[in-house]
């Protein structure tokens, strides 16, 4: 049975979706004002990798992810270009697309935007004012009344007297406490606005996802996830507002992906160690990249280095090298790596123990390879299915082996120009030009692979 980790129970527990056969999930998406981070990318491939597994387990799933489109960011940053609001979010929604297909990350069965549920914000929000929970103040802002919900702070165990006694409390704040949040602002001059009961505005941050999740899932669903920086204050705030408008439980399981540091130092731009997608994909294969994120556990910091990327990349061609070569038979194999596979992945998608699954199979495979076994075929089937399931070893070996010509390196054409030089130098016994032929490929990171079939050839990192 799977097991997964709650972060509001603080532990794992067997997992039973609402309705049986299907699973509701619903991810906190980016805030589109800028390209999208190598944290970004975290939280998308984790939940990719969930997502594909239990739908490999035979569950139907209503994947939502959210997209921010309106927000202090995005009005600033929109100013600051010269464009409009809608220019600057379209233009980012594309790229995050970009950057998605080249992770072979699948998009979401539903992908809601802000500005397209205004009107469900505005009766969510109309909702908790007329049950108490929510008060227009002085200034033309609508704020939530923490301290009316009674639960508030269980997902991050924060107590309600802590929180208030180390709140600012602004000289001419309208909140009646300052632990309250805003649910709707009102409008500045000259930006993005609704009209509503209030004046015109726009929604804050936090009522967008409690609006968005019931319009598409309801008023209950089974996950909810999203980045290590969202338990508090957003998924608490989600809660409340969620719990207070609809009356019934928001959430069965609350699951969040790990940080990533670089360098074991917490990712800043002020630090100068802050990655776009695009920067790490411009120096490293999507595939290397997809490996390394589903390489450590969804709920770890993962550290992003030169040498995680490089341990990456020697992975991936183990198996690239393992799958060269072979013809492909998905006749059934008696064999455990199936069950144990599934038993990993079971506790809490636990892809570091799937994937030491993968490498027993790989040695496996790389044995009956070598003793010519019927078996071979079936094993590099077998491993290319599981490892589908965590979307990778989906290119053709040679493809992901030899990689892409680039500027500034040996062409594919050149390099097997030389290895044809390489193969005339040994047949005419000039052992010395063959090994001079051998290592001048060996400096631009191209290494051979000599067999009684011919000399296979790949690049190196």
């Amino acid at each position: 049975m799977l097991q997964i980790y709650n972060t509001l129970t603080k532990e794992k527990a067997p997992f039973t979706p609402l309705e049986e056969g299907k699973i509701k999930m619903y991810v906190c998406g980016i805030t589109v004002y800028d390209l999208c981070h190598i944290g970004h990318a975290r939280v998308m491939v984790c939940f990719d990798v969930i997502t594909r597994y239990m739908r490999a387990r035979g569950w139907d799933v209503d994947y939502v992810r959210n997209i921010t489109d309106v927000d202090d960011k995005i009005i600033k940053r929109a100013a600051e270009n010269g464009e409009t609001v809608d220019q600057l979010t379209e233009r980012m929604i594309a790229a995050m697309h970009e950057d998605e297909d080249r992770l072979s990350v699948l998009r979401p069965d539903q992908e809601p935007r802000a500005t397209a549920h205004i009107g469900d914000i505005v009766d969510m929000v109309q909702t908790l004012i007329d049950k108490g929970f929510a008060y227009a103040a002085s200034n033309g802002d609508v704020y939530y009344r923490v301290e009316k919900f009674e639960t508030y702070g269980r997902l991050t165990n924060k107590n309600v007297d802590e929180l208030r006694s180390g709140a600012r409390v602004e000289v001419e704040d309208a909140k009646e406490s300052p632990l309250d949040f805003v649910l709707w602002k009102a409008a500045k001059e000259g930006e993005v606005s609704w009209d509503s009961p209030w004046g015109k505005g726009r929604p804050g941050w936090h009522i967008e996802c409690s609006a968005m999740s019931k319009c598409c899932l309801g008023n209950t669903f089974d996950i909810h996830g999203g980045g290590p920086d969202l338990p508090f204050p957003h998924h608490e705030n989600e809660i409340a507002q969620s719990e207070a408008a609809n009356g019934v439980k928001y959430v069965n399981t609350w699951m969040h992906a790990g940080p990533v540091r670089v360098n074991s130092e917490k990712m800043s731009k002020s630090l100068g160690n802050f990655f776009t997608i695009r920067d790490v994909l411009e120096k490293y294969n999507a595939e290397v990249v997809r490996y390394f994120l589903s390489s450590v556990h969804y709920r770890s910091y993962i550290d992003y280095s030169e040498d995680s990327l490089k341990e990456a990349r020697s992975a991936l061609e183990r198996f690239y090298q393992a799958l060269r070569g072979v013809e492909l038979n998905d006749a059934a194999l008696e064999n455990d790596f199936d069950e144990r596979f599934f038993a990993a992945m079971d506790d809490d998608f636990n892809t570091p123990k799937a994937m030491a699954v993968l490498f027993e199979l790989v040695t496996e495979l790389n044995i009956a390879s070598r003793e010519g076994s019927e078996d071979a075929g079936k094993l590099a089937a077998q491993l290319k299915r599981l490892a589908g399931i965590l979307g990778l070893l989906q290119q053709e070996p040679d493809a992901f082996l030899k990689g892409e010509d680039k500027e500034g390196e040996l062409g594919s054409a050149e390099i097997e120009t030389l290895i044809e030089q390489r193969a005339q130098a040994k047949k005419d016994r000039n052992f010395a030009e063959a090994d001079r032929i051998r290592d001048e490929l060996a400096e631009q990171g191209v290494i051979l692979k000599d067999s009684r079939e011919g000399t296979t050839w790949f690049r190196e990192g």
